[in-house]
């Protein structure tokens, strides 16, 4: 839980993250409070952290719902292959709406992924919750 990135939160983008999956936000106003690639690069790399605590729930833990973390794993894959695209688009066009349409995608998938995940925490390691939410 330490290499999740703390500088940046998608708490903005949905009235109950981390409780509730969807987002509150339009595709543009996603895109600007999100501050754009920075935001996309900290959803790819806390994908891939949110991934790697799953695998090691499903390693560790014998009563682990196994859909959820299959689930979880999904996510994470698709997550990170939507932010590449995101980003590759970026570079390509900036801020075009087919750059912010993927990115709100990246970010939708996102909060629905963390929700999951505050699931499988609560469900399975209840006394690491508490620093799962402060670190998201």
């Amino acid at each position: 839980m330490s290499r999740l990135r703390v500088d940046w939160s998608a708490r903005e983008l949905s009235d109950n993250f981390l409780w509730k999956e969807g987002l509150n936000a339009t595709a543009d106003d996603a895109w600007t409070r999100m501050e754009g690639p920075r935001g996309l690069w900290a959803i790819y790399q806390n994908a891939g952290v949110m991934m790697e605590m799953a695998d090691y729930a499903a390693r560790n833990c014998p009563n682990v719902d196994r859909v959820l973390v299959a689930t979880l794993r999904s996510d994470a894959m698709q997550i990170r292959l939507c932010v590449l695209m995101g980003l590759a688009q970026y570079g390509f066009t900036q801020a075009s709406e087919g750059v912010r349409i993927n990115a709100y995608r990246a970010a939708d998938m996102y909060a629905c992924m963390a929700a999951r995940m505050t699931q499988l925490l609560q469900e399975n390691a209840a006394t690491v919750l508490p620093d799962f939410v402060a670190a998201m």
